[in-house]
């Protein structure tokens, strides 16, 4: 009885592989005409409608190979190397062959050498030569690859030399000019210094100029004072004296002389009266 479960066990087992086998093979079929159509358009310069269908193939059937491949070659065309890498990449991914793995590879390496990723070139040239070891055309791009890695390895080189020898001058001429500043600053410090000393010079000739402008200003005061205290000519009429102080008046001037006068009579009267009795007679003697 249990031999007989199993047998009709495996006859199930069977008959649904065979099912699934035949729908995996009707959808490969369905994905094989999408990319024969989309490779219709493309050939008739229709890009977006074969995108498109390259698409739909690709959903139909994870085992065509060929329309994720072809989508790559198409968006390599149009120079979306992003794309074109992603659908190569998946074509190799998918690819149970090494005819197909060859293609896929070879064809990554050339959107790396687009992209001028020289180093991963070469990475994808050899593992295309891995699976077809007799290509020429992948072992010239290879060849190729190598020779404009170390171009590019020797430019780097240069440019990290160029760069250090850059920094360097950089550095030698950022110190020149901190010692060209430093010297301007100097400068600017004697220069300061002696402005100071020359603002003080000035200073003091100022200070000086201050004090005899001060003095002449005393003089012209005292001198304002004098002249106020003088009196001024066009103050009065010319033929107006002011009488002085404690002045006589023309007739007490006349009565004092009249006085003086009869004083120096009494005076000399008294003198000629002296005169008079003091002088010795002269007698005269008979001979």
């Amino acid at each position: 009885m249990r031999t007989i479960l199993y047998l009709v066990f495996l006859v199930g087992c069977v008959s649904f592989a065979q099912e699934e086998t035949k729908e995996n093979e009707k959808a490969l079929r369905a994905s094989k005409n999408l990319t024969w159509e989309a490779n219709k358009e493309l050939s008739e310069d229709n890009f977006i409608n074969a995108e498109a269908t390259y698409r739909k193939a690709i959903s139909k059937s994870t085992e065509n190979v060929a329309a994720p491949y072809n989508l790559g070659n198409a968006y390599y065309n149009k120079e979306t190397y992003s794309e074109a890498f992603a659908r190569f990449k998946q074509a190799g991914d998918l690819a149970e062959n090494k005819a197909d793995k060859h293609k896929a590879y070879h064809n990554m390496g050339n959107v790396f050498m687009k992209n001028k990723e020289y180093q991963k070139a070469v990475e994808a040239y050899k593992e295309a030569l891995r699976n077809n070891p007799t290509d020429e055309e992948t072992r010239y791009n290879l060849a190729l690859a190598k020779e404009m890695l170390k171009k590019q390895q020797d430019e780097q080189k240069n440019d990290q030399n160029q760069g250090g020898e850059d920094k360097q001058d950089q550095e030698d001429k950022k110190d020149k000019n901190q010692d060209q500043k430093n010297e301007g600053d100097n400068k600017e410090d004697n220069k300061g210094d002696q402005d100071n000393k020359e603002n003080e010079d000035k200073g003091d000739e100022g200070d000086k100029g201050d004090e005899k402008k001060e003095e002449n200003k005393e003089g012209d005061g005292d001198k304002k004072e004098e002249k106020k205290k003088q009196p001024e000519q066009g103050d009065r009429p010319k033929d107006q004296k002011r009488p002085r102080p404690n002045q006589l008046s023309p007739q007490q001037v006349k009565n004092l002389l009249e006085a003086m006068q009869n004083e120096e009579k009494k005076v000399q009267e008294k003198i000629d009266a002296k005169k008079v009795k003091g002088v010795k007679t002269k007698n005269e003697k008979d001979w």
